[in-house]
């Protein structure tokens, strides 16, 4: 019975000693300074400069032909016809401008739905495919 007693007792002991010590050392003060956020977060460049391109209003034909149509229109990358050449566009024109929108829009053989600009609206991609006529004509 002693010797339970004293296993009950050093249990105790042991007990509290790690209570006390479980919690962090310092004053609350200490511990919220411990705690608190070491940084905050902050747009990046690239997040300012797409709040400023639409700021900045809808882009004309010749700069959407010129950051995502001319990366294929140029070399004739998939079959894409090239910038100005009237040949590889007549048989396109002759088609009317209804089916070259509704091409760009959905896309056609290799070429994805709207050229790969998803943030262009209608009027900006008929202003563009308007550019790339008037330059094969």
């Amino acid at each position: 019975m002693r010797r339970l007693l004293l296993t009950v007792s050093g249990l105790a002991v042991i007990l509290s000693v790690f209570a006390v010590n479980a919690l962090p050392p310092g004053t609350e003060k200490e511990i919220s300074e411990r705690l608190k956020p070491v940084g905050t977060v902050a747009r990046s460049a690239a997040a300012e400069a797409a709040v400023e391109e639409v700021a900045a209003g809808p882009l004309s034909g010749e700069e959407v032909y010129d950051q995502y149509c001319s990366v294929c229109h140029t070399s004739g990358v998939g079959g894409a016809p090239l910038f100005a050449d009237a040949a590889a566009w007549a048989p396109r024109i002759a088609k009317g401008m209804d089916v070259l929108m509704a091409s760009t829009i959905n896309g056609i053989n290799a070429m994805p739905a709207k050229g790969t600009c998803m943030s262009c609206s209608d009027d900006e991609l008929a202003a563009t495919v308007t550019y790339m006529l008037d330059a094969a004509q």
